[in-house]
């Protein structure tokens, strides 16, 4: 049977890989890239570092296609990328062969890969088991370069997007929140009063970016140098941690 390794290869430094995660590339035949064009060409550069640094065996290759452009329908985005993971099992591997997916940070946050294989098995129409390999998220990344950690003393921590926290507001219960996925600086529309923000952008990586202090007095610089950013590079991957103090 075909074999899917679904491997985090974290949060943009090729030294977050695991051990567990080398010992995964070394087995693969081929490496499945999904190529977003020209803006995130760091992102498809990074795999490729990762690659020569760990893939070292000669008969392994990278395959990478074009990812569909996502639009506001999510499930039809899903299951286009579903036609292509299949005509990638089917076509790049034999019956007994073993293909990775390399995705960055950690397959559990807010990635797509594990939900599009699975609509891939239950189409019955390639047999094939997965494989994951856990990562180091941006999430851990953000905490260990502020050095904080993410919670209180037995406090909750909730882990949200922008777009949550803009139409829903501070969760209840919760001491520290952690927003990822965020288009529109949405930690603007709270109320700053005793709140910390520590905020990282391309963390892991060369262009990395960091602002942290009392929200009421860094919002503004962080929402201009995340819009420089976003303008130099074409694209943006930021996270951050709020914390209210007490």
């Amino acid at each position: 049977m075909r074999r899917v390794l679904v491997i985090g290869i974290g949060a943009g430094d090729p030294d977050y890989l695991t051990l567990a995660a080398v010992r995964a590339l070394g087995e693969a035949d081929a490496f499945f890239v999904m190529d977003k064009g020209a803006d995130t060409e760091d992102l498809v550069a990074l795999r490729r570092e990762v690659c020569a640094r760990h893939a070292t065996r000669p008969d392994q290759r990278m395959v990478e296609v074009a990812d569909p452009p996502r639009g506001d329908d999510v499930a039809a985005w899903h299951e286009q990328r579903a036609d292509i993971y299949e005509r990638l099992l089917a076509g790049e591997l034999g019956d007994d062969g073993t293909g990775a997916f390399l995705v960055w940070g950690d397959p559990a946050f807010y990635d797509s890969t594990l939900r599009v294989l699975r609509r891939v098995a239950d189409r019955g129409t390639v047999a094939f088991s997965v494989e994951v390999v856990p990562g180091i998220s941006a999430v851990q990344a953000l905490a260990a370069r502020f050095a904080v950690p993410l919670h209180g003393v037995g406090g909750a921590l909730q882990v949200t997007t922008g777009r949550r926290l803009a139409a829903a507001g501070w969760p209840d219960g919760a001491d520290g929140v952690v927003v990822m996925l965020d288009g529109g600086c949405a930690f603007t529309t709270l109320d700053p009063a005793g709140v910390t923000i520590h905020w990282g952008a391309y963390l892991g990586t060369p262009d990395e970016i960091l602002v942290e202090g009392p929200l009421a007095e860094v919002a503004g610089e962080i929402v201009r140098v995340r819009a420089e950013a976003r303008a130099r590079k074409g694209w943006m991957f930021d996270t951050y941690l709020l914390r209210r103090e007490g």
